[in-house]
């Protein structure tokens, strides 16, 4: 699903406007919206029934270059991480 089609989709089913929906979205999940501003932040949200979204951080490593075989050093990153819950992972996982 697309941003364009979760927008779409909300309006319908809110029954609000496209233009009201895709604010609601991007204050959501945009570049300064809420739930991006808290993982920045090292928080975590969490969504009960659907999961959790956090933050990892990866050490920083060696590795090799696969064009050269060079080793090359790779740098420390932070990477969002979405964990789900266990309702979700049941309604994933049920047996039809």
């Amino acid at each position: 699903m697309t941003k364009h089609q979760l927008v779409t989709e909300l309006a319908k089913r809110v029954g609000l406007s496209r233009p009201k929906a895709a604010q609601a979205v991007a204050t959501l999940f945009g570049t300064r919206g809420i739930l991006t501003e808290e993982l920045c932040k090292g928080g975590r949200v969490q969504i009960t029934g659907f999961g959790h979204f956090e933050t990892k951080t990866r050490a920083a490593r060696n590795g090799r270059d696969p064009r050269t075989g060079r080793a090359i050093a790779i740098a420390r990153s932070t990477a969002p991480v979405f964990k789900p819950g266990k309702p979700l992972r049941d309604l994933l996982n049920k047996k039809r």
